[in-house]
């Protein structure tokens, strides 16, 4: 399996390569060549794995340069019950006939990232070992990524980490998380502005060339082929768990901004995992939900995006978006990198006279939620059926609900435990007892080690040099 650019400049690469290098040289992103074809037989294989053994039947596919007794040694050192809380990894439970919810927060800091996260670190110390390499990891959170990617990085050899993160605009809960961390290769960076401004930041080191090989420079934002990649698998796992022959067919609801979880989904789907729709819920930041409606595309300025319940998805630049661009226009690299170069210098792109294909042949819908349409649901949802969900999950299973056809059995995809935006539950259902892990238990109270700048790629690219020796 080799990897090209969705701009269509940079030579063909292995996985491992891709794995350690985030944008491409030519400033867009690595994906597949093509990707595999599954038909049913093979579902049938597939259909009683393991979380394990399924992941590793899926990855083996994409990471053809890693000797395969030593990709599944990382896959099955990654999920663990001891790590994720019971052997399913992902369970699934049912709300009612046809609404179910893909658990994908049981991992060490409550988030669906910590599926992919913990993969990814283990696969980096691999690479970085076998190719005798060390990473710098620069990252930018909205709320869990960062503190899946520092608790997954933490202590690993020949690995940085600087995470930056809005300043004042995560939940108290996340930034105890990742704040409070006091390992040595683990620096947090908080920056004057929005996640779009982080973004940003990350976006302007990696595409200084000689910065970027002077420092080693990687990321692990949802650009990393390896984030999707490993959350390909739950797609199949979720379908398997809902289902009980490959005649039927699901929906998945996805609770997007960066549009990174998603488009593994939609990857699931052009593999020929039985998807019939994937549901896009964006809160009030709604750039996406506008592109699949309207099949315009128009992301804000940082300084014009709204700060929301769920903040998560406080995003107005999906930056794997270009990746489903890329398919939707029958990968003309060209035409891509002329449309994003367009959105870096704040423009938008109209793409209308194709969006038949967008809902038709890509499978594509979208929804809209608001902070008092999350508090309804997880309201109701408490209400009705005794299971309590955050935000995030509360804007997909709204809009799932709402834009739900007879019939269709739609999968929720959980965003984090509730624990993580104790505010918003509180203002939902009233004071309860939340139920948090034990590892997490006063988690607030400890002293935290954070460095506030200004919204400069400079004094990130300064506090990168303080740390890291040049090559």
């Amino acid at each position: 399996m080799k990897y090209i650019s969705t701009r269509g400049q940079t030579e063909k690469m292995d996985f491992s390569d891709v794995l350690l290098m985030g944008l491409a040289p030519d400033g867009g992103l690595m994906l597949p060549e093509s990707y595999p074809q599954i038909d049913s037989a093979t579902l049938d294989k597939w259909r009683d794995l393991s979380y394990p053994e399924l992941a590793f039947a899926i990855m083996r596919l994409f990471a053809t340069d890693i000797d395969e007794a030593d990709l599944k040694d990382i896959i099955e050192r990654t999920y663990t019950a001891e790590v994720f809380g019971s052997d399913d990894i992902v369970p699934v439970r049912q709300l009612k006939d046809d609404l179910y919810i893909l658990g994908l927060s049981n991992g060490p800091t409550l988030a669906f990232k910590d599926v992919a996260m913990q993969f990814l670190g283990n696969a980096f110390e691999y690479v970085l070992k076998q190719k005798g390499k060390r990473l710098t990891i620069i990252g930018a959170t909205s709320g869990d990524t960062g503190s899946a990617a520092e608790y997954a990085l933490r202590g690993k050899e020949n690995i940085e980490v600087f995470m930056m993160s809005p300043h004042g605009k995560m939940s108290e809960f996340q930034r105890a998380q990742m704040y409070s961390l006091t390992d040595a290769n683990i620096h947090n960076i908080a920056i004057k502005g929005m996640f779009d401004d982080c973004q940003d930041i990350v976006k302007a080191l990696q595409q200084d060339a000689d910065f970027k090989a002077k420092y080693s420079l990687g990321t692990v934002n949802s650009i990393n082929w390896g984030r999707i990649l490993a959350q390909i698998v739950y797609y199949f796992k979720g379908y398997f768990a809902a289902t009980t022959s490959n005649d039927e067919k699901v929906s998945f609801c996805v609770p997007s901004g960066n549009f990174g979880n998603i488009c593994a989904g939609h990857i699931a789907r052009e593999m020929g995992l039985p998807i019939d729709r994937l549901i896009v819920a964006t809160n009030e930041n709604d750039v996406l939900n506008d592109f699949f409606n309207q099949g315009v595309y128009t992301p804000r300025p940082a300084d014009k995006t709204y700060v929301t319940s769920s903040p998560s998805m406080d995003i107005s630049k999906a930056s794997n978006f270009e990746r489903f661009v890329y398919l939707l226009l029958e990968k003309d690299s060209k035409r891509v990198h002329q449309l994003f170069d367009g959105v870096k210098a704040g423009k938008g792109f109209d793409l209308s006279d194709v969006l038949d294909a967008v809902n038709n042949r890509y499978g594509f819908a979208a929804g809209k939620s608001t902070h008092q349409d999350r508090l309804n649901t997880i309201k109701a949802v408490y209400e009705t059926y005794n299971d309590l969900v955050d935000p995030h999950t509360a804007d997909g299973i709204k809009v799932a609900q709402e834009l739900q056809k007879e019939g269709e059995v739609i999968i929720c995809a959980e965003t984090a435990l509730p624990v993580k935006f104790s505010e918003t539950i509180f203002e939902a259902v009233g004071e309860i007892d939340i139920e948090r892990p034990e590892h997490t238990k006063d988690i607030e109270s400890l002293e935290q080690h954070v460095t506030v700048l200004d919204n400069d790629a400079n004094l990130v690219a300064n506090e990168i040099k303080a740390v890291v020796a040049p090559v």
